[in-house]
C-alpha cells in the first residue's frame, strides 16, 4: 500500500464487512497488544461478540483495513455518557498510514454526536506505540492495574486511559 494520493475513510460497519474484519482480527493482535489465547476463541464470524452497530470501519484505497469497537461502558442510567473503546485493530500492511488516528477521530466525533462526556479504553503498559497514539489524541492515563495479566510468562500492567469530550 502506498500513501501517495490515498486517503483513509471511516464509516459505520455493515454485515458485509464480517469476513474482512475477521481476517484483521486474526493477524492484528500480538502479545504486546492483546492476548495470545484470544486467537483460540475466534469463530467463523467477527460479529459474534457485538454487531456492526458497535463498530467503526476504516478503509484505505477501498479496502477494509481497520476497526474500532465503541460501546456504552455501563448498562445503567448513572453511567450514561461514558463510552468505551473495546478494541481497535489495524491490518499490519496498513499501519503507519493514519488508520488508527482516523478511527480515533471518528470515535470522538461519534461520542460527541451521542452526547457522551467521556471515552475510556484499556491498554497494556507494554504497548508503547498505542499509548503514544492515544496520548496524541488527548487520552490521559487514569489508572494503572499492576500485574493484571501474565502474558508469555511476564506480568503486564493494564492501563486505563480516557478522554473527556
Amino acid at each position: 500500500m502506498s500513501a501517495t494520493g490515498q486517503q483513509v475513510t471511516v464509516r459505520q460497519a455493515v454485515e458485509a464487512d464480517d469476513a474482512a474484519l475477521l481476517a484483521i482480527e486474526k493477524v492484528a493482535w500480538t502479545a504486546m497488544s492483546g492476548f495470545p489465547s484470544f486467537q483460540e476463541t475466534l469463530t467463523d464470524t467477527f460479529f459474534s461478540r457485538s454487531g456492526p452497530e458497535a463498530h467503526l470501519v476504516a478503509e484505505y484505497d477501498g479496502e477494509v483495513v481497520g476497526y474500532l469497537r465503541l460501546q456504552e461502558k455501563y448498562k445503567f442510567p448513572e453511567g450514561a455518557g461514558v463510552l468505551a473503546i473495546n478494541g481497535l485493530a489495524v491490518a499490519p500492511q496498513a499501519r503507519r498510514l493514519g488508520v488508527a488516528s482516523a478511527l480515533l477521530e471518528a470515535a470522538t466525533t461519534e461520542g460527541r454526536h451521542r452526547h457522551a462526556r467521556k471515552i475510556t479504553l484499556n491498554v497494556h503498559h507494554t504497548n508503547l506505540p498505542a499509548r503514544h497514539l492515544y496520548e496524541r489524541h488527548g487520552y490521559i492515563t487514569e489508572g494503572t492495574h499492576p500485574r493484571e495479566f501474565v502474558i508469555e510468562g511476564a506480568y503486564v500492567d493494564a492501563l486505563t486511559m480516557s478522554k473527556t469530550l
